[in-house]
């Protein structure tokens, strides 16, 4: 089966709308790992129907080498991003993994990504899942 991990930090909002939307689009076809930095940002992806949640720096580093998806803000990449919560550990196991990764450039860290318009978050959720079609051969 697809294995997306869904990574979020904070209160986990931006997370819990893209398993939401993951999950209405693909139902039981992919499972979905609810990846948060703190145990707010897992229950609020729980919430929105993930099949598993993990929480804390070792729960991501050891399952970035074990999915083949990964989605989330750009700041999962970024060390000491939201606030302190993504440790470099995170953000390296995330960047050094072999999964496909998807980033929202959502400017929470004070980067800017050059050439990349800004939209609206839903539009964004809808081009992830236009890539996760591709990814899963369901494309409409």
């Amino acid at each position: 089966m697809f294995k997306i991990a869904v990574v979020d930090g904070q209160g986990g909002g931006i997370g819990s709308l893209v398993v939401k939307r993951l999950r209405d689009e693909f139902g039981d076809q992919i499972e979905i790992l609810a990846l948060g930095t703190n145990a707010a940002a897992t229950s609020a992806m729980m919430k929105s129907r993930a099949n598993k949640g993990a929480t804390g720096e070792n729960s991501i580093v050891w399952n970035a080498g074990r999915i083949n998806m990964v989605i989330g803000p750009l700041s999962i990449v970024l060390p000491n991003a939201m606030l302190g919560e993504l440790t470099p550990k995170m953000a390296e196991a995330i960047a050094s993994s072999s999964a496909k990764k998807i980033l929202l450039p959502l400017n929470q860290e004070g980067i800017d990504v050059i050439g990349v318009e800004k939209e609206p978050l839903p539009h964004l959720i809808e081009k992830i899942l236009e890539i996760v079609r591709h990814e899963v051969g369901k494309e409409k």
